[in-house]
């Protein structure tokens, strides 16, 4: 059961077990979606209609000083819980979602994720007040930060339920021509507020300009994928739904959180309990011990073997 780190020695070729392969199928899973863009371009009342959508009870993680509470009442039958989040280390955020696992949300929306690459105790930050701790620079900031960082992506990957986000693009006024030849300004969104190869860690990534206009420049739908909308348009919504709700059912990773914290737990049923947890890649899941500290699916199923060896060994 125990996950191999950063500090595990590199295994011989001789000791990798043979690999074994099975048919394709299209599987079911939860929703990972972003959409990016400047200030105003309605990036949380798009991600807000699409949890609407999704028809689960909604957790809204917001870093925007509670902005996301102005869209209380903006969609008939759909009503959102809230929380307030004003330091922005990746842990915190991997915590954060750990409660909202524990609480049953099926859907949460991260509004916004720049803060936490940005923002005060974001990567960024900490990376910077690592390399004067550790000393060596910035890469040696980066090396101490990078498993909290992967902390935090594993268990945006591998929450049980739709995870839906935004994250801030720059912006800038450039002057344009028309075709008169009279100059006016025009808002343009830019780079997204995140790090560099941030948009392949999700299944849906779109953008959004200034005018409101929707390009879903990444989607694993032929049909969702370089797809253009007006903003607002249910039908994005729509489309999003119809794809989550697409696939051969799965096994719940909730159903896996709750047998890794049944009391009658052993160590063999821990076992073939991390071996479905591999098949689900559910290994960062997020979620909470029984004294409620925040964890992941697979730190919990290791710690409780070794607790269990230790008390056979005990009473041997």
């Amino acid at each position: 059961m125990a996950e191999r780190t950063a500090d595990t020695p590199v295994r011989r070729l001789s000791e990798i077990s043979r690999l074994r392969f099975s048919p394709a199928v299209h599987e079911q899973t939860d929703l990972r979606m972003v959409c990016d863009g400047p200030s105003g371009c309605r990036k949380t009342p798009t991600v807000l209609e699409v949890a609407s959508a999704l028809g689960r009870k909604t957790a809204v993680i917001d870093t925007q000083r509670g902005a996301s509470k102005r869209f209380a009442d903006a969609f008939p039958n759909f009503a959102f819980d809230v929380t307030v989040m004003t330091y922005f280390s990746p842990d915190d955020l991997t915590a954060a979602l750990a409660s909202a696992q524990a609480d049953g949300y099926g859907t949460v929306v991260i509004d916004s994720l720049t803060p936490f690459w940005t923002g005060p105790g974001g990567m960024l930050e900490q990376v910077d007040e690592a390399a004067r701790r550790v000393g060596g620079g910035s890469s040696a900031g980066w090396k101490e930060m990078r498993p909290a960082e992967r902390r935090m992506v594993e268990a945006m990957a591998a929450y049980p339920g739709h995870v839906l986000g935004t994250v801030r693009s720059r912006t800038e006024v450039v002057i344009e021509a028309d075709e008169q030849g009279r100059h006016s300004p025009r808002r343009v969104g830019t780079k997204p507020e995140q790090r560099e190869g941030f948009e392949y860690d999700w299944d849906v990534y779109a953008s959004i300009d200034p005018e409101h206009t929707l390009l879903v420049t990444k989607a694993y739908s032929e049909s969702l994928h370089g797809a253009v909308f007006r903003l607002p348009d249910p039908d994005f919504a729509r489309q999003l739904k119809e794809l989550a709700d697409s696939g051969t059912p799965t096994e719940p990773i909730a159903d896996l959180i709750a047998e890794a914290m049944r009391e009658d737990a052993t160590r063999e049923s821990l076992y073939e309990l991390w071996a479905r947890v591999r098949r689900r890649n559910a290994q960062g899941a997020p979620m909470l011990t029984p004294d409620e500290k925040p964890t992941v699916l697979a730190e919990f199923i290791t710690r409780r073997g070794f607790e269990l060896r230790s008390m056979e060994n005990e009473t041997a």
